[in-house]
């Protein structure tokens, strides 16, 4: 069984705050800048967004190693699979997509809170490389949006989205949306439930300041959707929160917390 992730320092030394500030953060703005700008270049001479891909995948590794947070994968047989599936995973931090992207060795697109389309850089490539916006505050954008995910699904491209809609305030997962269980159901292909642990430590919301931490991404077992109906759709949600929050409180320092019900739509 692998150590346990423990948490970061309350404080960080001068020496590593100065290291943040003047190194971890201005390679982190560059790195994204200029695969941002690469990215834009590349989609302009490409349709299925294979180059874009690789490019993001090589911004999401370099800000790991900008940010001092070497990754372990456990259960890295499911994604080796690179199966057609709506992936998902907790939501901690800013950091968690250049951990996704860095972690799942195969093309994928994202289903995203629209908002993100307006950083430029990140909103640009996002527009341009077909990933998915989502309006969680207006549920007809919503189930349409859902709806472009089942066809993109059912073109043979798998799907990766943070089933919370939001990061977490307090780093322990909290209430599913019942976005990814629709779209698994509504395409018939495997919910695949993953964990990541410590990018809550490394990089909590309304913190400037990187605190180097390993980051863990456990991987669980596909859930299959065969003969699943909407009916279903409730209990799919919550089995995904069971498997996820299980998987979160295996590999960390943290306690379990009850778990909230699922939310709708």
């Amino acid at each position: 069984m692998p150590r346990a992730l423990h948490p970061r320092p309350d404080r960080l030394s001068l020496r590593d705050q100065a290291v943040s500030t003047l190194v971890r953060a201005p390679l982190f703005l560059l790195g994204t800048a200029a695969c941002g700008s690469a990215s834009l270049a590349a989609s302009l001479f490409e349709q299925d967004g294979r180059v874009q891909h690789r490019i993001a995948q090589a911004w999401a590794r370099a800000s790991m190693r900008f940010a001092g947070a070497p990754m372990r994968i456990l259960g890295a047989h499911v994604l080796a699979q690179q199966a057609v599936a709506v992936y998902t995973c907790n939501h901690l931090s800013y950091m968690d997509t250049p951990a996704i992207f860095a972690a799942l060795p195969f093309q994928f697109r994202i289903v995203a809170r629209h908002n993100l389309w307006t950083v430029p850089f990140i909103g640009w490539h996002l527009r341009r490389s077909g990933q998915i916006p989502v309006n969680v505050r207006n549920p007809r954008a919503s189930i349409a949006s859902l709806s472009g995910g089942v066809k993109t699904l059912r073109s043979g491209m798998p799907l990766f989205l943070f089933p919370e809609g939001g990061r977490s305030r307090t780093g322990l997962p909290g209430p599913f949306l019942n976005g990814p269980a629709f779209m698994a159901i509504r395409a018939q292909v495997p919910l695949v439930p993953m964990a990541l642990i410590g990018t809550h430590e490394l990089l909590p919301m309304h913190s400037k300041t990187f605190y180097p931490v390993p980051v863990t991404l456990a991987v669980g077992e596909p859930i299959a959707t065969d003969a699943m109906t909407a009916r279903d759709l409730d209990a799919l949600t919550t089995e995904l929160q069971q498997r996820i929050t299980a998987l979160y409180f295996a590999h960390s320092w943290r306690q379990p917390a009850p778990v909230e019900t699922a939310a709708h739509l």
